[in-house]
């Protein structure tokens, strides 16, 4: 007669709620049969990620043994992701994310979301049973701790945790990370940075490292961050968060270019995150590298098909970042991208046919595709459909850029300066929608035009500095010929020319054309952060004018 297995009743097996989530019931089966041979009654077997959302958002699960490939629709990566991102899975639960695959991409993607640990197929109940025991063993010790971490309880949490530290040698290393943490989110920054040090005094350990440097980085340490970040990227090159926070720290010294580099890295090493796929896309944007832009994008929006953080927004950028590249391209290459843009709108306006203003947005990206394919009537249609959707007044800041993109793009620039003009009056306390509104201010051009004006900019400017007036005025003045309501590139070529006339020039077409250059930003709203440098330069004019 065969005995009945023993109980590891030291874990507390028995007490907890479990949850499995497979695709293939023998496995599904086989799990429960293990758990209940550890005494456990309480489990939930479910085959797909749908389910497994559904379950977790009426119930709580001490324990998630989640299979990481599940067929059609979620993976395990996408539920992981899900239950963080809605606080559904609590510090004081365990994900266990179970697979046959240990690929490098897999393990790269699952970690940015932090399962507890990894189980890898074939799982024997002795194996399941010295894992789950020393899980469960950790959950229970730090458990008062993460309960207040879970109420946002954070100095209660850090007591508890300078409490536990002589008394729990076994997880010292977790409670001085997780310490150090709560003092970094209470902006403690001191105490943070204390613990970190004393760390790396006993250990080079890559979390302390980091969370170093992020405290660098917080108290405005810019050098000396990034050359932390570097010197751990560089001996630690597959720590994915290194290069997040790298990045971060390049485009607050203002180096846009090098912060896209790093991320350009860091999505080749774990290429499944949608997040950072969508922080390099915008970067991308920002940095006018359209290519590279339209890859992030597009890849944005293919790993958002069973994600939680997929968006409206995704989609009608890229549609946008083909409507502009397939207008700087020519021949069938063009019709390609354009197709391919019409398509994607097309498949966001199903996918989100109830996400306020995304239809009417995605009618006026339809409007530029159309355009720049020479198209006028389709591109007139599509503006004219979505204008009969939108108020002026209380349009929202996300369509009434996009509306402003399409007017100048149709050649419509009174109203498109109109309705800016009214939507900096609306949003001036808020300072991005102000710099977008700038950014369509001053370059309501094409891609291929915005890359050629900023060139001669940079010429111009280099001629300047070089003392050399007149070559620095003829490069403005070919910029302006493209951008010709740019402020900056209007008030620079006004600033070369009283310069001369300071130098002794006093022909009259330099006054003249002065003030054609602040004629031109007659319009330019008081937010716009050129405003006070035209009104200074209007009150030198004037002066040099009666002299």
């Amino acid at each position: 007669m065969t005995s009945a297995p023993s109980i590891p009743a030291q874990h507390d097996f028995h007490k907890l709620r479990y949850l499995v989530v497979d695709d293939f019931e023998n496995f599904r089966l086989s799990m429960r049969q293990m758990l209940r041979s550890f005494g456990v009654e309480n489990i939930e077997l479910v085959s797909n990620g749908s389910a497994a959302i559904q379950r977790c958002t009426y119930d709580h699960f001490d324990v998630v043994l989640c299979d990481y490939n599940l067929g059609e629709g979620k993976s395990g990566q996408h539920i992981l992701e899900e239950l963080r991102h809605k606080k559904l899975l609590k510090r004081t639960s365990l994900f266990l994310m179970v697979t046959a695959e240990t690929s490098k991409e897999m393990v790269m993607g699952a970690r940015e979301y932090q399962p507890d640990a990894y189980l890898t197929k074939p799982i024997n109940r002795a194996m399941l049973e010295k894992r789950l025991g020393s899980l469960v063993d950790q959950r229970n010790a730090l458990l008062p701790i993460n309960r207040e971490i879970d109420r946002e309880n954070l100095p209660e949490a850090a007591s508890l945790c300078l409490q536990a530290i002589p008394k729990q040698p076994r997880y010292k290393t977790w409670l001085m990370k997780t310490l150090a943490d709560l003092y970094f989110q209470m902006g403690d920054f001191g105490h943070a940075r204390k613990i970190y040090d004393e760390v790396l005094a006993q250990r080079d350990l890559s979390w302390a490292r980091l969370g170093k440097a992020r405290v660098l980085l917080a108290e405005q340490y810019l050098d000396e961050a990034v050359g932390e970040l570097q010197s751990l990227i560089d001996s630690h090159p597959d720590f994915i968060e290194a290069y997040d926070t790298l990045a971060d720290a390049l485009a607050r010294q203002g180096k846009p270019g090098q912060a896209q580099k790093i991320l350009e890295k860091a999505s080749e090493l774990s290429p499944n995150a949608l997040l950072r796929q969508r922080q390099l896309a915008q970067l991308a944007t920002t940095n006018q590298d359209i290519d590279r832009a339209t890859e992030a994008w597009r890849r944005t929006v293919q790993l958002g098909t069973h994600s939680i953080h997929d968006s409206a927004d995704h989609h009608l950028a890229l549609g946008s970042a083909l409507a502009d590249i397939s207008e700087a391209e020519t021949g069938s290459e063009a019709r390609e991208q354009a197709t391919e843009a019409l398509q994607v709108l097309s498949r966001m306006e199903k996918r989100f046919a109830d996400t306020p203003g995304a239809q009417t947005r995605s009618l006026l990206v339809r409007a530029r595709v159309h355009a720049g394919q020479g198209q006028t009537d389709n591109a007139v249609a599509c503006l004219q459909q979505a204008q009969t959707e939108i108020d002026p007044a209380t349009v929202s800041a996300e369509v009434g850029l996009e509306l402003g993109r399409t007017l100048f793009r149709l050649d419509r620039h009174k109203e498109a300066e109109a309705l800016l003009g009214e939507l900096a009056q609306r949003f001036e306390g808020q300072p991005e929608i102000l710099q977008e509104i700038e950014a369509l201010l001053d370059e309501p051009v094409g891609f291929k035009q915005k890359l050629q004006a900023r060139a001669l900019n940079r010429e111009a400017i280099k001629a300047f500095e070089a003392g050399q007036l007149e070559t620095a005025a003829v490069a403005f003045r070919q910029a302006l010929e493209i951008v010709p309501t740019h402020a900056a590139l209007n008030l620079n070529l006004v600033q070369v020319r009283m310069k001369q006339m300071a130098e002794g020039n006093r022909d009259p077409q330099l006054i003249a054309e002065s003030r054609r250059c602040l004629t031109a930003l007659d319009n330019l709203p008081e937010q716009h952060r050129q405003y006070r440098r035209l009104v200074t330069l209007r009150k030198k004019l004037d002066s040099l004018s009666h002299e």
